[in-house]
């Protein structure tokens, strides 16, 4: 440890102190940095807590390829659908005239349950396949969404709400953007559900008995 001698200049002085108009500029410098980061820093928590509140999904570029999602049935807990814009990677192939965007319906079921799901994708000339939940066990979800251009089936709905503005949406855990029409209900169920999917996000996904191949034909 160095004596007090050690830190004392040889030639006896003292170190000299900053002109006070110096001292005055570096507190101001530092009072606009830490002024100018405030706001950045709201904005980062106000993300983090709108994605936790489900006002904000997790975002990622879609491939631009549809594929087909069907099950005999489906039956859902807590369901919320609204309209949305899906985003290409930029300079995607797939993007043709679109411009890379795909206008789609996004449907958010907290809790599912579905009986032989089978999902296909045509990869041209051949479809990657994928089955689950054709034995005893059904394929179970839970915090659903997907992002469909076409849906078809016979749906029944219980307590539904439509024409809700989608940032306003309760029942999913799922909100849309403010001024979005959308509708919410309890519970949804539908028999041979079909779609056209250009995306899909779950927080758990089940799926039991799961086979994945190619085909020639898709689901």
């Amino acid at each position: 440890m160095a004596s007090s001698s050690d830190v004392t200049s040889s030639s006896g002085d003292t170190p000299e102190r900053p002109e006070s108009g110096s001292v005055r500029r570096g507190r101001v410098r530092a009072r606009r940095a830490a002024v100018m980061a405030v706001p950045a820093t709201l904005v980062a928590a106000g993300l983090a807590v709108l994605t936790s509140e489900g006002a904000l999904g997790v975002q990622f570029a879609i491939s631009g390829m549809p594929f087909t999602v069907t099950a005999t049935e489906l039956d859902g807990t807590g369901f919320a659908q609204f309209g949305g814009l899906d985003e290409m990677a930029p300079g995607s192939p797939n993007e043709g005239d679109t411009g890379g965007q795909v206008l789609i319906v996004t449907s958010a079921i907290k809790n599912a349950t579905l009986t032989k799901l089978c999902q296909s994708v045509d990869l041209g000339g051949t479809n990657l396949l994928i089955t689950a939940g054709g034995g005893a066990e059904k394929v179970t979800a839970r915090d659903l969404t997907t992002d469909s251009t076409e849906l078809s089936g016979d749906a029944a709905f219980s307590n539904i709400e439509i024409g809700n503005d989608a940032s306003t949406l309760t029942k999913a855990g799922v909100k849309g953007p403010i001024g979005v029409f959308s509708q919410q209900a309890d519970t949804v169920r539908i028999a041979h559900l079909r779609q056209t999917n250009y995306a899909t996000t779950a927080g758990v996904f089940k799926l039991p008995g799961l086979k994945l191949r190619f085909s020639g034909s898709g689901c």
